[in-house]
């Protein structure tokens, strides 16, 4: 059986912004790799937090998006940030 194949821009750290619905202090920021986080109230009693900051892998990204999923929040979007078109 072959190995898979990694290419180096999947190896690469990135910046992401990930929204979610819910609220989260700052105070997570350690829990959540060092991200920088806001939170911005919408409609009534809604809440979307925003983090953004470098994830070193997809590995990484997935840990950020599963701590997301422990507290019980909304995943409402990811985005790479520095995403650049690749030939």
């Amino acid at each position: 059986m072959k190995g898979i194949e990694v290419s180096e821009s999947h190896k690469l750290s990135a910046r992401y912004e990930i929204k979610a619905q819910g609220k989260l202090d700052t105070q997570w920021s350690d829990w959540f790799n060092g991200m920088m986080i806001t939170s911005e109230e919408y409609g009534e009693g809604a809440t979307l937090t925003t983090l953004i900051g470098a994830v070193r892998d997809q590995s990484a990204l997935r840990g950020i998006l599963t701590r997301i999923w422990d507290l019980g929040l909304t995943l409402y979007s990811v985005t790479r940030l520095d995403e650049k078109p690749r030939p």
